[in-house]
């Protein structure tokens, strides 16, 4: 079960975010299916190497400031 929830609408602000703080990620790669968190982050982990704990938390700040443009 993952840490946090995603919806679709979410996402697509959230997937604006990791492009620009990971500039080398496609929109491919950042593809997501709600209710798919887990895969999202297991993804994630790889694209960018990090651990669990620090692609839950980075998503977590992104979606606690959606409007804002920083991550």
């Amino acid at each position: 079960m993952a840490e946090i929830s995603i919806t679709n609408k979410e996402w697509e602000r959230v997937k604006i975010k990791v492009q620009r703080k990971y500039n080398h990620l496609t929109d491919a790669q950042l593809n997501y299916t709600e209710g798919q968190e887990d895969a999202l982050i297991t993804n994630l982990m790889h694209l960018v190497n990090r651990n669990r704990e620090y692609v839950v938390f980075t998503l977590k700040k992104a979606l606690v400031n959606i409007d804002n443009n920083r991550l």
